[in-house]
């Protein structure tokens, strides 16, 4: 194991035992919502990998650690440290913020790269980051695109944010020959949304296909990670003809305000969350348990 990696007793042990582990993300946590519905929310998606029968492994850096899986108090110490305090790590930064000591939140670049280290093939998110509007001109791409293309990590989303422009998102994960696997549907999920308009490249229908597609990579020699792209559940989806009139006038508010680079995607969530009043943070949680379920099922096919 990487020295800089410092397992949980509870991760460690399950690992040595061979049971299913599921990593999640920490910039939910520090960055996505206010102290203490964060907590409460981090709790929550634990809770559900537990019940669909795996080990969460939540993963922050912390004083000059990678900490794979967060006992209660870590987890609350975290929670409650405010955002400005919290580096928000990527690819680029991950190494400076273990060498400045400070601590960070993972993206899902970043997670994949210390799920890959710690060992944990299936790690389970909200949405992943892809190709900002306008980024024939701006050159904005998420890191997770590359990402996915390099560490082999099953990764389990509902898409990418429908604030992205989504075919061209499926165009660079193509390009980077990323597998991008609907599950349960033909059609591409876009996060708060069951459907997106665009055809899904891969549809599976059960997590042992996913896990066999994940050994077989493996066998293949084939690099990098998957993409499971999972819809939400009905009941909590706030459907497209509802979502692109908001997400237009979201864009459209930004363009007018010039707001640009890492300020836009803050901003843009912010207006969608007020112009939903609060529906897109509520869907927001609902897909992110149903994520945790799914990526628990496909962790536990693994290890059969």
């Amino acid at each position: 194991m990487n020295p800089l990696i410092a397992l949980s007793p509870e991760i460690s042990q399950a690992l040595a035992e061979g049971r299913p582990v599921v990593v999640l993300e920490s910039t939910i946590i520090t960055h996505g919502m206010p102290y203490p519905q964060n907590l409460q929310v981090a709790q929550q998606v634990e809770a559900a990998v537990r019940e669909a029968g795996a080990v969460p492994a939540t993963i922050a850096v912390m004083a000059g650690r990678i900490r794979v899986g967060l006992d209660a108090e870590t987890l609350e110490a975290l929670a409650s440290t405010p955002a400005a305090q919290v580096m928000k790590l990527s690819r680029a930064d991950l190494a400076a913020c273990l060498a400045l000591g400070r601590t960070g939140a993972t993206t899902v670049a970043a997670t994949m790269i210390c799920a890959h280290l710690a060992g944990i093939e299936v790690f389970a998110t909200g949405g992943i980051g892809g190709v900002h509007r306008g980024a024939e001109t701006s050159f904005d791409i998420s890191a997770d695109l590359q990402e996915l293309a390099q560490s082999p990590v099953t990764v389990v989303a509902a898409g990418a944010k429908a604030i992205l422009d989504l075919p061209k998102t499926l165009e660079v994960l193509e390009t980077l020959g990323v597998p991008v696997i609907a599950f349960g549907q033909d059609q591409l999920p876009a996060f708060w949304s069951r459907e997106s308009g665009l055809p899904a490249p891969l549809r599976m229908d059960d997590p042992v296909q996913i896990a066999a597609s994940a050994r077989l990579r493996r066998e293949l020699g084939l690099g990098g990670g998957q993409l499971v792209v999972n819809p939400i559940p009905p009941e909590a989806e706030i459907p497209r003809a509802e979502m692109i009139p908001i997400v237009e006038q979201a864009l459209s508010e930004a363009e007018a305000q010039r707001i640009a680079a890492k300020a836009v995607t803050p901003f843009l969530l912010q207006r969608i969350f007020d112009l939903t009043r609060g529906r897109s943070l509520d869907a927001n949680i609902a897909l992110v348990l149903n994520n945790a379920r799914l990526a628990a099922r496909i962790a536990a096919a693994m290890t059969r």
